[in-house]
């Protein structure tokens, strides 16, 4: 009988096969992405020098004296805040939303991981981000932000030796320092002051919350470019916040609420003082080009903020009102309105976009206009209803006979400013100039510099850069070198019509005063006070104009710029602002040369001193350049100039008795001055057209420039005691006034031309052009080179 067998089923043997084969493929994978990553990758790794030794771009930063930012400048704005000095809540905002395990994961937060490797796989790489901020580091410092498999490996291996390399508050204050945040700013400080003008530590929730949502994309969450995405990012990272318990539902609400100002004007500073910023910025590229701006460094100017800030509204104030003063021009341009309401907007924008701001003063287009009423709609998208007063100043252009160059109808493009009491009115944008300096009349420090009415419309520095007439601010030098000569205050000269031939081109040249009257024989001293030009002519042919044309490199003019003929004593050469604050520091401190100079210390960013100013101590007398009794005696005539005479304004308005200075008025009031000093400050403003032109016949350096020099020295000279000088010995007391002892009883200069003397042969040194200077003989360029220097200090 047969038998038969059964063998046992082999399918347990075959299981464990194909998973003994699956294992060791895994391993053979694993162990070859740990080579690779061994052998390929760790190899490849960049050092940590970078995070290690971190360094970050440090824009160059500009401060007053009194250590206030004015200036900023570099490709990355940053400041770099240590991880203490971040508010807590804004280090929260920031982990909320980018990574809430931050402080407990090590490198790579796997449970994020999870989440973002299927996000990957259903939509492809890229699709999902699960990056932790020492990730974020790692891409930021080493990598590009590419996505792709290799830079995501290298990105985890990297991310595993920063956190083997450093703590995690040291990898979170590089990356909250170092990260962009769009709109140039780099770092969460740096962005706090470009979307609201805010240190961090003063941030609300909602906007700590806004800069926290910035990181993931920098231009699609920006709030100036797309403010609805910019909430919409907001929200998400309030709402994580709730989530985590990091605020309470009463702060969560109130920051869902919360209106949002934000900056949408770039940076600004609280002093307005671009024009100082810009000359130390250009004195300090000039040392250390490109490293300038990413170095870090720090400027210390000599620039007192009340000052400055005083310095500048008193020139936006006055300007103002002598453009007021003089009528509205009409609008500066036109526009279509669709009538579309979308395509109308586009186009307010667009056209409004065009006109930069002035401070205050908006461009703004008009929707409708009416004798009564003016609604218009500004370049920060608020319409704006105008009526009564604010009317006033453009009242001409809405009358219905008004020229249609004038008139104001809908689509005109004009300016409106926000009154101090409420409401709005339609004004303009000057177009005349304007400038100021103030210096330590000791030192040469600078204490205030406004180089125009808005650097934003014109960068041109008119304190250093205008070459302008100085009129009749030129008279008291003319009067110094006269008392050098042996005259005194109390010589008499004969005001009256006087006529000068061969002195205007071959012609007869007749000098007129500005008031058109004559007061037959007068004092020096008065006629300077009253700023008589004829008296001045006179007085300049005694001593000769080779004379005082010389004087005058004493106090750092460029004497080839002055012209060699009668027309010196009224000031038809050219001068700046301010070589006229440096020549009135002489007479201000006792006869001493002063040298202005802006930049008092620049520093690297740990504080090394990189250079400093060391001005020459006060008063010394190699640095002397005009007699002590010639200056004590000018003083005292200058005294005078602003007591009773065409600058009584200004001690009327400080009531003080140390006030000195003179007024300025070029021919046809084409420049507008003065100069003056008190309290050891000496100062000087101006204004005129850059395309010269009259100021109008009813104006003159006492209403176009002395208003300027009084507000400022309101607040300038508030602290400063005042300041009676000694008298110099070598002077004495004759007819009343004061004279050198060695010219006493000298009957010679006791007057000029009383005997009705016949006038002087023309002056040999007299050009065919009496506007025309020749050129300096070589004795003088070594004062032109001086002057030259004067320009261009600044340390």
């Amino acid at each position: 009988m047969a038998t038969t067998s059964k063998t046992a089923p082999r399918r347990p043997n075959r299981l464990r096969g194909f998973i003994f084969l699956a294992l060791a493929l895994i391993l053979l994978c694993v162990a070859g992405v740990v080579g690779y990553v061994v052998f390929r990758i760790m190899p490849n790794v960049p050092a940590l020098d970078a995070v290690t030794d971190y360094r970050p771009k440090i824009p160059l930063r500009i401060y007053t004296a009194d250590h206030v930012l004015i200036g900023e400048f570099g490709e990355e704005h940053r400041d770099f805040v240590p991880i203490q000095k971040i508010p807590d809540l804004m280090k929260k905002s920031l982990l909320a939303i980018e990574d809430a395990r931050f402080y407990e994961h090590g490198a790579i937060d796997f449970q994020r991981g999870v989440g973002a490797v299927y996000s990957n796989l259903r939509h492809g790489f890229g699709a999902g981000g699960g990056s932790t901020i020492t990730m974020q580091v790692a891409r930021n410092f080493f990598l590009s932000r590419e996505k792709h498999l290799g830079r995501k490996i290298n990105e985890i291996a990297l991310a595993y030796k920063i956190e083997a390399a450093l703590s995690k508050d040291e990898i979170l204050e590089l990356y909250m320092n170092q990260i962009y945040l769009g709109q140039r700013a780099y770092g969460f400080s740096s962005a706090a002051r470009t979307y609201f003008n805010k240190p961090l530590d003063k941030l609300s929730v909602a906007e700590m919350a806004m800069l926290a949502g910035l990181p993931q994309n920098p231009s699609r969450h920006n709030p100036v470019a797309n403010p609805k995405r910019a909430r919409e990012r907001q929200h998400a990272v309030l709402k994580r916040m709730r989530e985590l318990n990091y605020i309470s539902e009463s702060q969560y609400q109130q920051a869902l609420t919360e209106p949002l100002r934000v900056n949408t004007r770039g940076q600004e500073f609280d002093t307005h003082a671009e024009y100082v910023a810009e000359a130390a910025r250009q004195a300090v590229y000039n040392q250390f080009k490109e490293e300038a701006y990413t170095r870090g460094i720090k400027v210390t100017t000599t620039i007192l903020k009340a000052e400055q800030d005083a310095a500048y509204n008193s020139v936006r104030r006055n300007v103002l009102a002598y453009d007021q003063r003089h009528g509205y021009r009409g609008p500066e341009g036109r526009i279509e309105l669709p009538d579309d309401p979308v395509e109308r907007e586009d186009a307010i924008a667009e056209a409004l976009g065009k006109r930069p701001v002035s401070d205050g003063l908006l461009p703004a287009v008009v929707l409708s206009a009416s004798p009564k009423a003016v609604r218009v709609e500004t370049i920060d998208g608020d319409d704006v209803t105008i009526s009564g007063a604010g009317l006033k100043f453009a009242a001409g252009a809405l009358s219905p006979s008004a020229k249609e160059e004038r008139r104001i109808a809908p689509g005109a493009i004009v300016r409106v400013a926000k009154e101090p009491k409420g409401g709005w009115s339609i004004t303009q944008v000057p177009q005349v100039a304007a400038a100021f300096v103030a210096l330590d009349a000791d030192t040469g420090a600078y204490h205030a510099l406004v180089g125009g009415f808005d650097y934003n419309l014109q960068k041109f520095n008119h304190v250093t850069q205008a070459w302008r007439q100085p009129g009749s601010g030129i008279k008291p030098f003319i009067y110094s070198a006269s008392i050098e000569k042996g005259y005194s205050p109390a010589t008499r000269i004969l005001d009256a019509p006087l006529d000068m031939a061969g002195e205007d081109a071959g012609k007869t040249w007749s000098p007129q005063n500005d008031d058109g009257k004559w007061d037959g024989p007068i004092t020096m001293r008065r006629a300077l006070a009253e700023s008589k030009n004829v008296v001045s002519v006179r007085l300049l042919r005694a001593i000769t104009v080779p004379y005082a044309h010389e004087f005058l490199g004493k106090f750092g003019f460029d004497v080839a710029r002055q012209p060699a003929n009668y027309t010196m004593a009224l000031g038809t050469g050219a001068v700046t602002p301010l070589q006229m604050a440096a020549a009135y520091g002489v007479f201000a401190n006792g006869g001493y040369q002063v040298q202005p100079y802006l930049i008092a210390k620049v520093e690297d960013a740990d504080g090394k001193v990189l250079a400093e100013a060391r001005p020459p101590a006060a008063r010394q007398e190699d640095r002397r350049v005009l007699d002590a009794r010639n200056a004590f005696i000018t003083d005292t005539m200058l005294r005078d100039v602003t007591r009773y005479g065409t600058g009584a304004a200004a001690t009327k308005a400080l009531g003080r008795t140390d006030i000195a200075g003179k007024t300025g008025t070029t021919s046809d009031a084409v420049d507008g001055w003065f100069s003056g000093y008190g309290g050891s400050v000496v100062a000087v403003a101006w204004m005129g057209y850059d395309d010269p032109k009259s100021l109008g016949g009813r104006e003159f350096g006492s209403t176009l420039a002395l208003p300027i020099w009084i507000d400022y020295m309101r607040v300038a000279l508030a602290k400063r005691p005042q300041e009676e000088r000694a008298q110099p010995e070598g002077i004495v007391r004759e007819n009343d006034d004061w004279v050198y002892a060695e010219f006493a009883e000298t009957p010679t200069f006791s007057g000029i031309d009383l005997d009705q003397q016949p006038p002087a042969a023309p002056d040999p040194n007299a050009p065919a052009d009496p506007n025309a200077p020749p050129a300096p003989p070589p004795q003088q360029q070594q004062q032109r080179q001086q002057a030259n220097q004067l320009q261009n200090s600044l340390f």
